[in-house]
């Protein structure tokens, strides 16, 4: 049997020429940072470790009906006063709910390159996700699955489903850590081995939770794998 060595986040390498594809770092919009200045010690956190790029994608649903001309003003305004390295990018996380579907009538999106990140209910399924996913395409979008192995009452057929429908994956880091628990570690590693993910954020809420996030450690043998995922198709032309 082999056994593998652990390795803390911040000395995995991992995070040198990362794209974080999700991060709630844009300050004061959802249940993210709550401050600029915490946003700013992200960064600078960020820049130490090689992160090349950031996309901010605040939450869009009926807990927080941001609108795209609201956070692009509030996305400004961050970047305005960042003076770094690290490239800063705006998106949206979409739960599939009324407010999403009204945005894809009104074409009101804010897109994660050539995609459209999208969340549901970590217990219980959304009305026709399939057909949301369908109104998604429609736009000229790949559907980005935010942080999968966090959905507790998905099956194994319907993850499988998904992929063959073309739904693009994103892992969420500190699952592998067990920072959600040992069925979110257990299916992001499981998911990670058949290859179904294609990019990777740390979902970051906060300048603690990234301390703790740095600290925390994963198994070595993902290193590799967790690098690789650069999120092609989405990246704009």
């Amino acid at each position: 049997m082999l056994f593998w060595n652990k390795v803390k986040l911040s000395e995995s390498g991992i995070l040198n020429g990362f794209t974080d594809w999700h991060s709630h770092i844009l300050p004061g919009v959802d249940d993210g940072v709550r401050e600029i200045e915490d946003s700013i010690r992200i960064l600078e956190m960020y820049e130490i470790l090689g992160v090349r790029t950031v996309w901010c994608t605040p939450h869009i649903k009926e807990d927080f009906p941001n609108t795209p001309a609201e956070l692009e003003a509030d996305f400004n305004g961050l970047r305005s006063v960042w003076k770094g390295n690290v490239e800063l990018r705006l998106a949206s996380e979409n739960m599939v709910d009324i407010v999403l579907e009204e945005r894809l009538e009104q074409g009101m999106l804010l897109p994660l390159g050539n995609g459209l990140l999208v969340e549901t209910s970590f217990f219980s399924p959304p009305v026709d996700l399939e057909g949301i996913l369908d109104s998604v395409r429609s736009r000229g979008l790949f559907p980005v699955l935010a942080h999968p192995e966090r959905y507790g009452y998905m099956t194994d057929i319907e993850y499988e489903r998904l992929k063959e429908d073309g739904v693009l994956f994103q892992l969420n880091i500190p699952s592998l850590t067990g920072l959600y628990g040992s069925s979110a570690r257990d299916k992001a590693e499981k998911f990670l081995k058949r290859g179904w993910y294609d990019l990777a954020g740390l979902d970051l809420h906060s300048y603690n939770s990234l301390k703790h996030i740095l600290s925390s450690t994963l198994s070595e043998k993902y290193a590799d794998g967790i690098a690789s995922l650069r999120g092609f198709e989405l990246i704009e032309a």
